[in-house]
């Protein structure tokens, strides 16, 4: 007959709190050398790399991480000939913004106005998921 010996030494491992997607892609985006950003479903930004807060014109990674979007950080510009701040019914169209709320890949040029600078950027945004609910957005962006 056979004869199996099992040994129980301490206690088994804790299983630790999985990381959600949001925290994987915002710990991924802020160590980034690419300019994007990661935002929750609510436009927070979770996460910006520093090649983005430059490009945005934001102050910095710590400045802004936790913050709305739009809450005065990033300053949106329409597309005249006489550059105007891109009016409040128009942010939900901004790729970021658009990746969430359509469930759908969002690309568009965006008009940034930091201090006296005004650049044009190309901005491409994929939702992000956590099982099939989308919880926020990944945007990547390219000065034009």
């Amino acid at each position: 007959m056979a004869h199996v010996e099992l040994s129980l030494t301490g206690s088994p491992p804790r299983e630790s709190q999985p990381e959600d997607s949001l925290e994987r892609w915002g710990r991924t985006a802020a160590a980034a050398p690419e300019p994007c950003l990661v935002i929750d479903s609510m436009s927070e930004i979770i996460a910006v790399s520093p090649s983005a807060c430059e490009l945005l014109g934001f102050p910095g990674q710590a400045a802004v991480v936790g913050r709305h979007l739009f809450g005065g950080i990033l300053r949106l510009l329409d597309f005249t000939s006489v550059p105007s701040l891109l009016a409040d019914g128009e942010l939900e169209k901004i790729p970021p913004v658009l990746a969430y709320t359509s469930h759908r890949l969002a690309r568009a040029l965006m008009r940034v106005r930091s201090g006296d600078v005004v650049r044009t950027i190309d901005a491409v945004a994929t939702p992000l998921y956590e099982r099939d609910k989308v919880v926020g957005s990944l945007t990547f962006f390219c000065q034009v």
